[in-house]
């Protein structure tokens, strides 16, 4: 018979306002929303200690200045250089098919691009929260509902109670399970990231380096004056079985068959294999998206449980932290009552319903126009190789940077 809730209450559960799973870039910041808001927020995380996965991330305009919101803005850039300029070079021919200013204008102001280290980032993050608000060593393995509240259940034992519950547990969401949310799909690609470290200094120009066709996209950008973050993208063929285990050696071959700078090839190979990782790429598909329940009644996800997305317009990581400053505006206010009257677990429902509506939309258009963009970019179509570098790399850069030109508010 399972325990009343009485029973739970002497057994050692704890009351907690809001639970957020998983201790990511995106669960961190809505979190310190939360904090900043005056909000009691616990984080619950799975691993012994703080994950950095994929060693970097772009960090457009966008996710900039949610980041400003969330007041570490500064914090970040103080240690990452400001990206100068965006080259794309055709990875058949060598040559360069398109350039642009990272600074250039847009509808709200002058673009910034940075490459920001995910650890950085999560230390930056983490030490603006309480001590204590990050429960390590924290894995859910049922959740029960209890009138208004949910009742979590970990692996070691201990017991939670709810008012909210936010799924920032990645592309795996067991949140995003229970809310009935499809799995994402298979894109049929894989990327290769690495980090590769310059202790004397690396001597790169602040500019972001891509290269498209030949079947694989590759970019190379520097984080700050001592390492460079690049990533390989490709859809991997019958013969390329070993390419999960190899690697960074699997990632040489390939761009030895094609046209890339010795400088370029040579920040692949000064990376050590701890410092490269190679992963399937997953996504929602936009319209599973829009027709799904994002939240329900006090519980809802965000960050890659919500949007999973291919890397092509390096927006995954800066939409998240939209999601972040979003979602701790809408429930900070639900929360405190300043969302309007009513009970308190009607204005939480109606606050997450409200970041459930402004963010379907942006969510399924990154997604979709990622899917698209990974697929010019990568294709060895002779005819949309043409195009692509004589004409569509220009339109492909000012898709990157209309995406960035977003402003997800303050909190």
């Amino acid at each position: 018979m399972a325990p009343t809730v009485l029973q739970q209450k002497e057994a050692g559960e704890e009351d907690v306002v809001v639970v957020v799973v998983g201790a990511g870039i995106a669960g961190l910041a809505v979190a310190l929303g939360l904090h900043r808001k005056g909000v009691k927020c616990r984080v619950l995380e799975s691993s012994p200690e703080l994950r950095a996965s994929g060693f970097a991330i772009a960090t457009w305009r966008n996710a900039l200045q949610a980041l400003d919101a969330l007041g570490v803005g500064d914090k970040i850039r103080k240690f990452h250089l400001h990206l100068q300029e965006l080259q794309v070079f055709s990875s058949s021919t060598g040559e360069m098919s398109h350039t642009t200013s990272l600074n250039v204008q847009g509808k709200r102001g002058p673009n910034e691009m940075l490459c920001v280290r995910r650890d950085w980032l999560l230390r930056a993050l983490e030490e603006e929260l309480p001590n204590g608000t990050i429960r390590y060593s924290s894995k859910i393995v049922e959740i029960e509902e209890d009138g208004d509240a949910k009742i979590l259940h970990l692996a070691d034992g201990a017991i939670l109670r709810a008012k909210v519950l936010i799924g920032y547990d990645g592309v795996n969401s067991v949140v995003a399970k229970w809310l009935g949310l499809p799995k994402p799909s298979y894109s049929g690609r894989l990327a290769t990231r690495g980090l590769a470290c310059y202790p004397g200094g690396h001597g790169f120009d602040p500019k972001f380096k891509m290269f498209f066709g030949h079947g694989f996209r590759l970019g190379v950008i520097p984080c700050n004056d001592t390492d460079v973050y690049w990533f390989f993208t490709w859809s991997p063929s019958e013969h390329d079985d070993d390419a999960l285990a190899k690697k960074k050696q699997f990632v040489l071959t390939k761009l030895r068959s094609a046209e890339i700078p010795a400088e370029v090839m040579e920040v692949v190979e000064r990376s050590e294999a701890k410092d490269v990782l190679t992963a399937p790429l997953r996504f929602r598909p936009p319209l599973s998206l829009l027709l799904a329940s994002i939240s329900k009644r006090n519980v809802c996800v965000a960050g890659d449980a919500l949007h999973p997305m291919t890397p092509d317009l390096g927006q995954g990581g800066c939409a998240a932290l939209e999601d972040g400053v979003v979602l701790a505006r809408c429930l900070g206010d639900a929360i405190l009552g300043g969302g309007g009257g009513g009970a308190e677990s009607e204005r939480i429902e109606a606050g997450l319903r409200e970041y459930a509506r402004i963010r379907r939309w942006r969510s399924a258009e990154l997604i979709g126009t990622a899917y698209v963009v990974g697929f010019m970019q990568e294709s060895s179509n002779a005819v949309i190789s043409f195009l692509r570098d004589n004409w569509l790399a220009g339109a492909l850069v000012r898709k990157l940077l209309k995406m960035a030109d977003y402003d997800c508010g303050k909190l």
